[in-house]
């Protein structure tokens, strides 16, 4: 896998125990259009075929448009080199300086050790110092308590509720809004 990575070029952001390596856009046209699936697999992180093909189809059925992008993370251990989860931002609204945070753990095994809020502090800093973002949105289950700590131990302001916003699993829901802006970001590094 060393010549993948090698092929593939990424920023990498750097935390105390993680490193977060950038997928854009380009990187992951250049992963579908070049490599193997045992490539694609290893190099995201995946587990099964299921998987890999529910990742093509995103890939297939576009991305990105003129007007939204992303830039999300891969969390890599440092201690091990494995992808432990995914961070960053799928829904990049360019022209209007913001976009919407997501993040998940790959496996229990990793959860509860602060590697998110690790995370999280990182790219939430990337987005407002890196990418011109004057606005991050999280969008989170009104049953998710561990995601509404995270992001409000951030400094983001819950602005409301959105009424059957999202579809999990057949199953929809509501969702909380959050938001965090660059002012109150810098307001936070600050103190």
């Amino acid at each position: 896998m060393q010549a993948i990575h090698t092929t593939l070029p990424s920023t990498i952001v750097e935390t105390p125990r993680l490193l977060l390596k950038e997928l854009t856009p380009e990187l992951i046209t250049k992963l579908y259009t070049t490599f193997s699936n045992e490539d694609i697999m290893q190099f995201l992180g995946l587990q099964t075929i299921a998987e890999l093909e529910t990742e093509r189809n995103k890939f297939t059925q576009g991305l990105t448009m003129y007007r939204i992008s992303f830039k999300h993370f891969l969390m890599l251990e440092k201690n091990s080199g494995n992808i432990i989860g995914r961070i960053g931002f799928h829904w990049w609204h360019v022209p209007h300086s913001r976009a919407e945070i997501g993040y998940a753990m790959f496996g229990n095994e990793h959860k509860q050790k602060g590697y998110m809020t690790e995370a999280i502090m990182a790219v939430v800093a990337f987005g407002f110092n890196n990418m011109n973002l004057n606005r991050i949105e999280a969008f989170i289950g009104s049953h998710n308590i561990a995601s509404q700590r995270l992001v409000e131990r951030q400094g983001f302001t819950k602005e409301g509720l959105l009424r059957a916003h999202y579809c999990n699993n057949g199953i929809i829901e509501d969702s909380l809004c959050y938001s965090l802006l660059r002012s109150e970001f810098k307001a936070n590094k600050q103190q």
